[in-house]
């Protein structure tokens, strides 16, 4: 009788070996998750953080350098390589890994392009018939002009290529549009599109999609919405007041569609497919796509996902994702909650000791790091502008926050800040909602 491929004895046999590329809070939050799979035995982090270091092994690369990926993982034997961010995957460390036969969760350098170019995106959505906002390409100062003629104010001016999330511009100033413009070179100018906006994650493998639950995430820095743009100050799931039918929605609109164009270009997309949506009063409109897991959006995302996740990934990774059967989640709700540094996101201040962090575990709280490192006296220190993350968890949105809000407070590190609004409007409107309830039972 002849012996089943690899990975279906992998799967079988429940014992994985897994790498995760990256450094930031996407890639603790990831490894974490990986680490209570029962049927994962090994957690590498490449290069990792502290926080990476708790929950398995961290090891030296280059993350952008797709043949040092791929090398280190044929050196540590593992069945399954995790790509966290961007960067890799534009330059291509899923094609590298692949090239190996080592089954890996991310998308090819050219699937990748769907994050790696905004107007590549444009384009796919087009092909898909995939609703988004109208949008011009500008490569001038009079194309950049006659955009912002056309699409008015408020002005949505976004780098074409990769930006760490802080590449998009949204103001009524011309000026500040046209300055933001002139600084990336090629840039997409769009409608502005009004409604709240939702975080959708999907897990495909080319061809099925396994939708996650919906998250909704902070990208100012400051309370009220106010200040710049960042990459995320804190996320929460699920969403009470998000319409019921949405998943369902976005999967044959958006998700679906769009997977279905990859495959059809010969580019098919393997990994996780980021929807950022807006609810307008037009109806779904995408505001764009991302190639990996959102941050901070995983992190209470995970925090509330039953399913084993290594499991779940390598069935992406290996095409047999419409066999796993359906996610489950745990009941209740996650707030994550940023701790920023001093004068991020413009010049963060970095090297500054972090006290307090054996509070984590607490009240259902855990501590994801993101930009920590350790000193030269083994104590965890500040080496980014997105320090860590709080994620909070209960029965509720209010005991979720309370629970990320009370432990977010005992961290000292001098200079940083969090918001304090992290999914406040919402938990406030479903207490609300609830007491409305009980005095109609009543």
């Amino acid at each position: 009788m002849t012996a089943p491929p690899r990975h279906q004895q992998r799967r079988a046999n429940q014992q994985l070996r897994v790498l995760v590329i990256g450094s930031g809070g996407r890639e603790h939050a990831l490894a974490w998750a990986l680490s209570r799979d029962p049927g994962v035995v090994e957690v590498h982090s490449a290069p990792g953080n502290p926080g990476t270091a708790q929950v398995g092994r961290n090891h030296p690369v280059a993350a952008t350098d797709p043949e040092a990926v791929a090398t280190l993982a044929a050196d540590l034997g593992v069945d399954l390589v995790v790509v966290g961010p961007e960067a890799p995957l534009v330059a291509g460390a899923a094609d590298a890994v692949r090239g190996i036969g080592i089954a890996c969760f991310g998308p090819s350098k050219q699937a990748a392009r769907l994050e790696g170019s905004k107007a590549f995106a444009k384009e796919v959505m087009a092909a898909a018939g995939v609703p988004t906002a109208a949008a011009r390409v500008c490569e001038t100062p009079a194309e950049v002009a006659a955009a912002l003629d056309e699409l008015g104010p408020p002005y949505v001016v976004k780098d074409d290529g990769l930006a760490s999330g802080k590449g998009v511009v949204v103001t009524d100033d011309r000026a500040a549009a046209e300055a933001h413009a002139a600084s990336c070179g090629r840039v997409v100018i769009e409608e502005y599109l009004d409604g709240p906006e939702v975080s959708l994650f999907a897990i495909t493998d080319g061809s099925a999609v396994v939708p996650l639950q919906p998250a909704q995430d902070f990208k100012r820095a400051y309370d009220g919405d106010a200040g710049p743009n960042t990459g995320g100050m804190g996320a929460y799931t699920p969403l009470p007041w998000a319409p019921a039918e949405l998943v369902d929605e976005v999967q044959r609109t958006v998700l679906q569609p769009t997977v279905d164009e990859l495959a059809r270009r010969g580019t098919p997309f393997t990994g996780l497919l980021y929807a950022g949506l807006a609810l307008t009063s037009k109806g779904i409109r995408v505001v764009e796509f991302n190639v990996r897991f959102g941050d901070p959006e995983t992190q209470p995302l995970l925090a509330r996902l039953k399913t084993p996740l290594g499991g779940l990934l390598y069935a992406a990774a290996t095409g047999t994702l419409a066999e796993q059967p359906p996610l489950q989640w745990s009941d209740g709700a996650a707030v994550a909650v940023v701790l920023a540094a001093e004068n991020y996101p413009a010049s963060p201040v970095t090297g500054g000791v972090i006290d307090g962090l054996d509070v984590a575990g607490a009240d259902g709280t855990m501590i994801v790091h993101a930009g920590t490192a350790l000193d030269a006296h083994g104590r965890v220190v500040s080496a980014g502008g997105r320090v860590l993350a709080v994620v909070g968890t209960g029965a509720e949105l209010a005991t979720a926050r309370h629970a990320a809000y009370a432990t977010i407070a005992n961290l000292d590190l001098a200079g940083s800040f969090y918001r304090s609004d992290i999914a406040q409007q919402a938990a406030d409107d479903a207490a609300q909602e609830k007491t409305a309830q009980e005095e109609t039972v009543r």
